[in-house]
């Protein structure tokens, strides 16, 4: 572990008056009222947050009964990878509180292979089915890779995109640093088409911090700024957790973002060992009311 890593814990574990331990499965923990802002991890159901999230001996299948007492909100991202069944969706659906919200990633085929093949669109909007007969659909997310460059055939195939998925809000996250134009948010306001602001390592290319807003949403990711790991891909990537003072940055950007919206959505994706779940609820204190 490097110097900076140990300072990074050390900070973290000075801080554990922010962050108690999880309490027992019994007790009622208090989950943040619904309102303006809403803070959630993306994903919620990984093994190497047992221990530090998750009490000892939780199995995946109960992750979500605890997470949601914690968090109001979650980015599903397993969607990218593999569309589940709808009754996966309509279970979750059951789990979770009336005022719940779920935000569902593309798949990959969707946002990667790009061919404008109806496969995967009718399968997504068959899984997430349940989630929006509940009322807890937010949104889906549409992640493109960094060799998305901004041209005009990719342009076009935003166009696609919205066509593909009439009337469902759509968020679209980009990594590569030539869509960071003024230009490109009116593109997006005219495809009625919603855009992420994102934190991620600076590098050449990369787009390292973006704050953007598109129509009455708002939708932040954070990726952590890990640049050692980034391009050797995998979950290293994401291996990072925010210091204080990083975060307090975001949150006078994301009262900005959230002056003027609807809803803000704020998702932490550096879910290594439990990071995003430190970072999340050091966000909830930065942003309390004074």
């Amino acid at each position: 572990m490097s110097a900076r890593d140990r300072a990074r814990r050390s900070k973290a574990e000075n801080q554990a008056d922010l962050f108690p331990q999880p309490a027992p499965a019994g007790d009622a923990s208090p989950v943040p009222a619904p309102g303006p802002i809403r803070i959630g991890t993306s994903g919620y159901s990984f093994a190497d947050w047992v221990g530090s999230f998750y009490p000892p001996g939780t199995a995946r299948g109960e992750m979500l009964d605890y997470y949601k007492r914690h968090f109001n909100t979650v980015e599903v991202n397993a969607t990218y990878y593999r569309l589940p069944p709808p009754a996966t969706m309509q279970r979750m659906a059951e789990r979770t509180p009336a005022d719940f919200h779920f935000m569902v990633k593309l798949p990959g085929g969707v946002t990667h292979l790009r061919d404008a093949d109806p496969a995967p669109v009718e399968g997504f909007l068959r899984t997430i089915a349940p989630l929006q007969e509940s009322g807890k659909f937010r949104g889906a997310l549409a992640q493109f890779p960094y060799s998305f460059k901004r041209t005009a055939q990719a342009e076009a195939y935003l166009a696609w995109l919205r066509g593909a998925f009439p009337g469902l809000p759509l968020f679209v996250e980009f990594r590569h640093d030539s869509w960071r134009e003024r230009e490109v948010t009116d593109f997006l306001a005219a495809q009625e088409l919603g855009i992420c602001s994102i934190d991620e390592p600076d590098l050449p290319g990369l787009i390292p911090r973006w704050v953007a807003r598109v129509g009455e949403v708002a939708y932040v990711r954070l990726h952590g700024r890990n640049a050692a790991a980034w391009w050797k891909g995998g979950g290293e990537r994401y291996n990072y957790l925010y210091a204080r003072e990083e975060l307090a940055e975001w949150a006078e950007k994301i009262r900005e973002l959230a002056d003027g919206a609807r809803q803000t959505y704020v998702f932490f994706n550096n879910c290594h060992a439990g990071h995003a779940v430190v970072n999340a609820r050091m966000m909830e204190e930065l942003l309390k009311p004074a």
